[in-house]
């Protein structure tokens, strides 16, 4: 792979306040070779002269659906899996273009897609998957529509099909098999739903997900297979109970109170705010085929998610980064960065995206900083995104260069 150059960057360094000017940076093959303050002295295949630009980590996303093409998820898990699996791609695309060089998928994507982008199949952010997530019969992620009977000819929560982003198991036993299977089809980590939810037909957002014996034989068997669990919940206390059986990341945590965030610090576990769904959903849900039963269940939510910001801040709880959208809502994704700036601050969710991101993923040192032995993910920014976000915002318009492990991936700069 040939190396590149960057001289007179304005570095961000996301654990400094203020960008570093006049920065060189050598990249040869997929990893960071040296950062300076002083020109390097170094013959590389491309120099590029950046003037000024903002050069910075690419971006983590914790919380993506590669395979979410439709808002109805129950309508999308009947589609062909060719068909879904090519619209995908799109999606794949369009968060590499963002500036996302590395995403989690909590639920939907499997091995066969990670090893697409690997392979070069088709272009996308580094994938960490998290196969099926693991829902109750009834819960978040049984997507059968209530009936007074549980229907043969839907299809199956717990079959393969590629647009199902989740699939259904109970009892110890059965979530044991579960996980096994999953990690056994290449799942990166393991993701459950730990209470009710908003897209989910049958299941009231204040609901639990699982019993207390079935979260600990899930961690125990991710545990046992060295990685973690994260789990979908809103509330206080099933994120509580959750963070007390050993899970790692709480995704949305919206209705969190001030114990269970202290809980939270205490155990070190992580959260995952997803603020731009609940606003997608409730400005253009319905317009996209959500289900009513689930847009009616936006408000419970919708607003607590600011206020649940302060309260991790205060407890000291890491915030990632995540989006969760779906269907044609996906080109919003950045517009988390927007939403949380206003009570962050921008060099602190700028830090979700990057170093906390990568601490979450295993992957310090290597994902989320500039540094000599990291991967070489860059993006080459017009403006300075630790005084505005908004160069982060839209589709890339102000990325002329993105970079993943040394390739560059699209460039303006050319």
């Amino acid at each position: 792979m040939p190396s590149t150059l960057f001289k007179n960057a304005a570095l961000l360094d996301p654990l400094r306040p203020e960008l570093l000017a006049g920065h060189d940076v050598l990249v040869e093959d997929a990893m960071i070779k040296e950062v300076s303050d002083r020109p390097i002295q170094a013959t590389a295949d491309r120099t590029i002269d950046l003037k000024g630009r903002t050069l910075m980590p690419g971006l983590i996303d914790l919380h993506v659906h590669t395979i979410a093409i439709e808002l109805n998820l129950a309508a999308q898990a009947k589609m062909p899996n060719v068909l879904v699996t090519l619209r995908s791609t799109l999606i794949l695309k369009g968060m590499l273009r963002r500036g996302f060089t590395t995403v989690r998928d909590a639920g939907g994507a499997g091995h066969a897609m990670k090893q697409a982008i690997e392979t070069g199949l088709t272009d996308g952010p580094r994938l960490f998957v998290s196969g099926r997530a693991l829902s109750q019969t009834g819960g978040h992620g049984d997507g059968r529509a209530r009936s007074d009977y549980l229907a043969s000819d839907s299809v199956c929560p717990c079959c393969v099909r590629v647009g199902a982003l989740a699939r259904v198991a109970d009892g110890v036993d059965g979530v044991r098999k579960a996980v096994r299977e999953e990690l056994q089809m290449g799942a990166d980590q393991i993701k459950i739903m730990a209470s009710g939810g908003v897209a989910s037909p049958t299941d009231p957002v204040g609901a639990f997900g699982y019993s207390e014996d079935e979260i600990r034989a899930i961690v125990d068997e991710a545990q046992g297979r060295q990685t973690y669990v994260l789990a979908h919940a809103y509330t206080a206390p099933a994120i509580a109970r959750a963070v007390r059986c050993g899970v790692r990341t709480i995704e949305h945590g919206n209705l969190v109170d001030d114990q269970t965030a202290r809980l939270m610090a205490e155990k070190g576990a992580y959260v995952v705010p997803t603020l731009i769904t609940y606003e997608a959903l409730a400005n253009e849900g319905a317009q996209f085929g959500l289900p009513p039963e689930s847009v009616a269940k936006i408000a419970d939510v919708r607003d607590a998610g600011l206020r649940s910001l302060e309260i991790y801040r205060k407890a000291g709880v890491k915030m990632g980064y995540g989006s969760d959208l779906l269907g044609p809502s996906q080109r919003l994704q950045s517009e988390e960065f927007r939403i949380r700036a206003e009570i962050q601050g921008a060099r602190e969710v700028i830090a979700s995206a990057t170093v906390i991101g990568a601490e979450v993923l295993g992957m310090e040192g290597k994902l989320g900083r500039i540094v000599p032995g990291a991967l070489a993910d860059l993006l080459v920014v017009d403006g300075n995104p630790l005084r505005d976000v908004g160069c982060l915002l839209g589709q890339g318009e102000h990325i002329p260069l993105v970079m993943k492990a040394g390739k560059v991936q699209f460039d303006r700069l050319a």
